[in-house]
């Protein structure tokens, strides 16, 4: 049984992590979503931590994700945000998105800026990276697995180890999931 997921822009900031959750979004466990709004926010926050970057190739980065899940940009959610109440103002765009996607989970670094009062409402719940990876993994290990070695294999600017991999998703956030995926 397939569900949906609303990536917020925090879980796209990190390139290992964004390579990694866009790769989970072609396997057809789920069907991950995101909007333009979210996009841009992922670029300029991106931008104001690695100014060096190339713009360009976010652009490209940004096609490609899109390219990459079809029918992952959500649109028309707009009418929606300014009936939503969030601690951040700022989130409602994301919640609003998640709601005309049909998400059954928006997928944050920022959890307490979703709160489970205001999304049970809508039927959705908020997870951290990690907490989605373990349950993606609960769902079929082999599938997550796979994809983790297959990011390890198209990594070549610089070359990664599985190894490599798997420690820098460890940083970026999934330390819990790479434990579970080393026991697999």
């Amino acid at each position: 049984m397939s569900f949906d997921a609303t990536y917020d822009a925090c879980v796209l900031h990190p390139a290992g992590l964004r390579d990694f959750l866009v790769r989970l979004a072609m396997t057809g466990l789920f069907r991950a979503h995101w909007s333009e709004d979210i996009l841009d926010e992922m670029v300029v926050s991106i931008l104001s931590r690695r100014p060096d970057l190339d713009e360009a190739k976010l652009a490209r980065t940004r096609e490609l994700m899109c390219n990459a899940v079809p029918d992952s940009v959500t649109t028309g959610y707009e009418d929606l945000i300014e009936g939503l109440n969030l601690p951040d103002p700022n989130d409602r765009h994301v919640l609003a998105a998640a709601i005309r996607s049909g998400s059954q989970v928006i997928v944050t670094e920022n959890i307490d800026d979703f709160p489970q009062a205001v999304l049970e409402t809508y039927n959705i719940e908020a997870q951290t990276p990690d907490v989605f990876v373990l349950h993606l993994i609960d769902l079929s290990p082999t599938t997550v697995s796979g994809v983790i070695q297959a990011q390890a294999a198209a990594l070549k600017d610089p070359p990664m180890s599985l190894s490599d991999v798997l420690g820098r998703l460890a940083r970026s956030g999934l330390p819990r999931s790479v434990a579970a995926l080393k026991e697999n």
